[in-house]
């Protein structure tokens, strides 16, 4: 056993058939489904991720932002880095978050597990998640107010940057040291609770300064005022007295955990939102480019869409009102936006699923992700084992995020049950197994569960072939003019040969064809449907064969070249 580390109508788009017609489930209960669209303004290309209502299946999902570096101020990394970097305490898809403020900051409200990490920006939309799993799309006002040994004060921000005159509260999520803010008078919390909007914290001043920089305590905070407010801060809270914090949200989002920036609104008790009067331009919400938004259908099931843009004869993108018709669509009853442009993506586990205006995505402050905390089996690596060389064993593997008791096991053809381990109880990690010992033909099972150590159950199925049917496959790197692809076959099977593109398309299919034992041949004259020929470019041959042991695929990629 190895262990390692861990039909879419829009005001003015026609829509066309979807690439794929079944969703690809990326982890228990969450799916994936790209999507392209004709529309009189060229292709567009829709990536959705489909999940569970937050909380559901005894908090086995969550919906949850997660910043660059683990604080505000934790700088910027690609979205499949981020997702790398939480692996270990969660499966995880997702798409880039709030907009970047002038600093490099999120521009809105961040909140995680009801701790309020950054303010709202009110002129905006903000997204909550409640305890139930509800989302909440409103323009948030933050009102705080801070007291030491005089009246309440107003407290104008949490970890952002202070204008003049401000006073703004920096915790542990902005990061190892409150921002440089010359002429400032600071105020050292030693210890002070997590700040939950509704309620009052209070901590002792451990220390006084000024022009900002100061180190921010573990589990403690730091109070900068500014302008005429520093005076103030300097009188009432000096060295040894107490300041009690208090926040408040208008309006009351009471129950809300998990937070963050967005905008504009973009779908409202099921109707789309065509004027909004956020503080967006004309250009940010009009302009055809890449898209993201996070929207909830009516039965509580979350949706997270990435619109892939700004690349003609791919996807051209989406206007932030075509958007909101798509999501309608999709069945959104709620939804919003999150940033647009180059920062748009979508990820599954640390992998992009949809294609980036920047190679591997743009670096990010934010991200919103689906958690999953039960165990997950990737698919196995090999869809088919035929006993040829490189196909003789099939590697089998799963991973827990929290200490768990697991039974592993793979079910043959014939419904026996081949024990892997049984109620063994592990650390979180990736583990595996190499097995071979195949003692029948057809459809294969690896069925994993677990209990962790909070009492949660989950499992994951994968499903994989061993087929010693068609064997020997050639298929040439490079084809000119046409296709031919050889095998042999250790019995009589009927055999199906599909040209696609690279991303699973169909472009010529040969007709189901009736072969007896042994070496036999398939040619593609390298025309279309439509009697025309191919383009040059690079193709994938897809054989279905189906024989006494049932229906089985294999797949070779190819070049193909145009004679002149």
């Amino acid at each position: 056993m190895l262990r390692g580390a861990s039909t879419i109508l829009l005001l003015f788009v026609i829509v066309a058939a979807p690439a794929n017609a079944q969703p690809t489930e990326l982890m228990p209960g969450v799916t994936f489904d790209k999507t392209l669209e004709f529309t009189p303004h060229g292709a567009v290309v829709l990536d959705v991720i489909t999940a569970p209502r937050p909380g559901d299946d005894a908090g086995l999902y969550a919906l949850a932002p997660v910043l660059a570096g683990g604080a505000v101020g934790g700088g910027t990394a690609p979205l499949t880095e981020l997702e790398r970097s939480v692996s270990a305490q969660a499966t995880v898809a997702g798409i880039d978050g709030d907009f970047a403020a002038p600093d490099g900051e999120p521009a809105g409200v961040v909140m995680q597990d009801g701790a309020l990490l950054h303010s709202p920006a009110a002129g905006r939309s903000s997204i909550g998640i409640d305890a139930a799993g509800l989302m909440h799309v409103d323009r948030v006002r933050l009102f705080g107010t801070w007291q030491g040994t005089g009246q309440r004060r107003p407290l104008d921000g949490v970890n952002e940057p202070p204008l003049p005159g401000q006073t703004v509260l920096f915790t542990p999520a902005f990061g190892p040291a409150a921002p440089v803010a010359p002429g400032s008078a600071d105020v050292v919390l030693g210890t002070l609770p997590a700040v939950v909007p509704g309620g009052v914290v209070t901590g002792a001043v451990a220390a006084a300064g000024s022009g900002g920089g100061e180190a921010i305590p573990p589990g403690g905070a730091v109070v900068v005022a500014t302008g005429a407010a520093a005076a103030k801060l300097a009188a009432e809270a000096p060295l040894g007295t107490s300041v009690s914090i208090r926040l408040a949200l208008q309006p009351d989002w009471t129950g809300v955990t998990e937070a963050l920036g967005g905008g504009p609104v973009l779908v409202r008790a099921g109707k789309p939102v065509f004027r909004t009067t956020e503080d967006f331009t004309d250009d940010q919400v009009t302009s055809r480019s890449p898209r993201a938004a996070v929207g909830q259908l009516a039965d509580g099931r979350v949706i997270l869409v990435a619109v892939d843009g700004s690349q003609p004869g791919y996807s051209v993108g989406l206007t932030s009102f075509e958007l909101a018709q798509t999501l309608v669509q999709l069945g959104a009853v709620r939804a919003c936006g999150l940033a647009s442009g180059s920062p748009v993506s979508s990820a599954f586990d640390g992998t992009l699923l949809d294609r980036p205006t920047v190679p591997g995505g743009a670096p990010l402050e934010e991200a919103l992700l689906v958690e999953y905390f039960g165990v997950y089996a990737p698919p196995p690596p090999l869809a088919l084992v035929t006993g040829e060389p490189g196909r003789t064993a099939e590697l089998l593997q799963y991973k827990i995020v929290r200490p768990s008791k697991v039974t592993a096991q793979l079910v043959g053809p014939d419904g026996a049950v081949h024990v892997l381990e049984a109620g063994v109880q592990h650390d979180p990690g990736t583990y595996g197994f190499t097995y071979s010992t195949f003692d029948r033909e057809g459809g294969w099972q690896w069925q994993v569960s677990a209990t962790d150590d909070l009492g949660r159950t989950s499992t994951d199925t994968q499903s994989f072939r061993y087929d010693t049917t068609l064997r020997a496959l050639v298929v040439p790197r490079a084809a000119r003019s046409s296709l031919t692809v050889r095998f042999t076959l250790s019995r009589p099977a009927t055999v199906k040969l599909q040209i696609e593109t690279r991303g699973g398309v169909p472009i010529a299919t040969l007709a189901p064809t009736l072969l007896a034992a042994g070496p036999q041949t398939l040619v593609w004259d390298g025309t279309l449907a439509t009697h025309t020929r191919a383009f040059a470019g690079a193709y994938v041959a897809h054989l279905s064969f189906t024989s006494s042991v049932g229906t089985s695929d294999i797949s070779a990629p190819f070049t193909f070249r145009v004679t002149q």
